[in-house]
């Protein structure tokens, strides 16, 4: 189950001015024409970088999946693979993850600005801090991996064979808290110095090392179709070489930093720095962590479950991960850089008290982006089954197992919409430095997920049990998006431009859905049975007829689509 990435910063926030007080740098209406002008330029240039670091990233990275699937298969044996592989950031986030995403980051930005040494000090303290947390973390997860992983997967007499080996891929997996930190502060101090090209793009060595070891994996050896088929010596192989992705992508970031000025010394006087005060401050954010890694603990061990009752047919978490992978594309192109280039704007437009700007960014935001997360939605409901089968019916997988995953990925399809919405929406709280609303929200989405996920577990078959689950994450986030929008209404004095939205995605899915039809009908009545066919004679009927829909509905959006110009 995907996570929310741990490198998705929140920005310097800039105190309030008092009241009666003109906003930093001058009257009200000069910083809204500063905040007017700054919108082409900047954001643009910054969403773009980012945008281009994730595309190469998520394509090498689908290579990597699609290998992953030919040598290692959806079914049981690929789960105690892909469980191993959930362990180490499911951990890293609760050991210090989330305080450094959501508190002590952000101090960087802040501490550079006020402090007399330009932060040095800080840096070296919080660097520090962080390795110390890590590397001892990450000692005691490794000791500790039967009980971790217990967490994930039932051990029984039926299970216990699959229950060790995740265990094992979990001890060569488990050093990899230590470099996931590792890169994520080391990315920060190049973000807190506006260098953010280096840590977009490392992420292609992970998955050019992971692409390298699938690879020789499958042209070497005879990948085994069950649990107690596979060797010591692939374990090893697969362990070390996944280990070895992440150390490759931490470690390259530190010609990077040094270069860019900053040299590590260790510094343990932490006693009155402040980091104490700050780790208090992220408790709202660690609770939120914790409501999501539940939800995902949850969906984790019932879909293994699914796998454990039906050990070849791929029904469970592998096919479950592999759908969200591809589901979550649009969202990583789109929604992640756009909002991380918005959202520093949209700060400072609290700060400024400006909530027309900020209503204005999320209205747009929100509207742009739907132009691409509407019709990728509608996409996957109608080709859900042949993406799914393009992409890993191969090698260990065959046109029968690939389906399940096809059908999750047509389950989860439309939830696109409401969890991509949901994610633009709650970063409106965080421009007024609320942690709690969004703790409460994720709760709620997490107590919807896990609910549903249980039914689907007990009423439904293994074989579309996990299915349904794929469907309940949808619907929880269909719920989501519900409770953010009107709690964020309130906040913003009983306006979200929800007329002017409702109408956009209204035009859009009527659009996106008689595309859809379209393309379904063109490539059935074209009787196409290969997957790359279908996907590209469906995808391209579908891209012409949803072009000329919004034309005509005056979707006035799709001209915003090279920038931020305001539609």
């Amino acid at each position: 189950m995907n996570q929310e990435r741990p490198d998705d910063t929140l920005p310097l926030r800039i105190p309030p001015a008092p009241d009666g007080a003109p906003a930093p740098g001058g009257t009200p209406s000069a910083a809204r024409a500063r905040h007017a002008a700054a919108k082409p330029g900047g954001a643009l240039r910054s969403s773009a970088l980012m945008a281009a670091g994730t595309a190469v990233s998520r394509a090498t990275g689908m290579i990597r999946q699609t290998l992953q699937a030919a040598a290692l298969g959806t079914g049981l044996l690929a789960t105690t693979y892909t469980t191993a592989g959930v362990v180490p950031m499911g951990v890293y986030t609760l050991l210090i993850g989330g305080a450094l995403n959501s508190v002590l980051v952000p101090q960087l930005v802040r501490a550079r600005a006020e402090h007399p040494d330009g932060g040095h000090a800080h840096e070296q303290r919080l660097v520090t801090l962080v390795l110390s947390v890590l590397a001892v973390g990450t000692v005691l997860a490794v000791w500790a991996a039967p009980q971790i992983v217990a967490v994930y997967a039932s051990d029984g007499a039926e299970s216990h064979a699959a229950f060790d080996l995740t265990v094992v891929f979990a001890r060569f997996l488990l050093p990899q808290i230590f470099f996931h930190g590792l890169y994520f502060i080391l990315g920060q101090l190049l973000n807190a110095r506006q260098k953010f090209g280096a840590m977009m793009w490392t992420p292609v060595l992970n998955n050019l090392v992971l692409i390298a070891v699938f690879g020789l994996y499958i042209a070497l050896l005879t990948g085994p179709d069950e649990v107690a088929d596979i060797t010591s010596g692939q374990v090893r192989l697969l362990g070390i070489g996944t280990t070895a992705g992440i150390v490759v992508q931490a470690l390259a970031l530190i010609p990077f930093v040094r270069a860019s000025g900053f040299r590590f010394r260790p510094r343990f006087d932490w006693r009155g720095a402040g980091l104490r005060k700050s780790l208090s401050a992220a408790r709202w954010t660690l609770l939120l962590v914790l409501a999501n890694l539940a939800a995902m603990t949850v969906v984790t061990h019932l879909a293994g479950a699914a796998d454990r009752r039906l050990p070849t047919a791929g029904v469970g978490f592998t096919a479950y991960s592999y759908a969200q992978t591809v589901w979550m594309l649009p969202q990583s192109l789109v929604t992640v850089s756009l909002v991380t280039a918005l959202l520093p704007r949209m700060s400072r437009a609290v700060a400024e008290r400006r909530l027309d700007d900020l209503r204005g960014d999320l209205s747009r935001a929100l509207r742009v982006s739907g132009v691409l997360i509407v019709p990728a939605g509608f996409f996957f409901l109608a080709f859900g089954p042949q993406t799914a089968q393009l992409l890993f019916a191969h090698g260990a997988v065959d046109a029968a197992s690939a389906a399940p995953a096809g059908h999750m990925l047509q389950a989860l399809g439309l939830g696109l919409i409401p969890f991509s919405a949901q994610y633009l929406l709650v970063r409106g709280f965080y421009a007024f430095e609320d942690t709690r609303t969004p703790f409460w929200t994720a709760a709620q989405i997490a107590v919807v997920n896990i609910a549903l996920a249980v039914a689907c577990h007990l009423l439904l078959p293994p074989r579309w049990a996990v299915t349904g689950m794929a469907a309940a994450y949808a619907v929880a986030y269909g719920a989501g998006l519900l409770l953010t929008a009107v709690r964020l209404r309130r906040r913003l004095h009983g306006r979200l431009d929800g007329k002017r939205l409702c109408r956009t995605y209204g035009k859009l899915a009527a659009a996106a859905g008689t595309a859809a039809l379209l393309a379904l009908a063109v490539t059935g009545f074209a009787g196409i049975r290969a997957p790359a066919l279908t996907l590209l004679a469906g995808g391209l009927t579908m891209a012409a007829a949803f072009w000329a829909l919004a034309r005509l509905l005056r979707i006035g959006e799709l001209r915003a689509l090279p920038g931020l110009r305001r539609a």
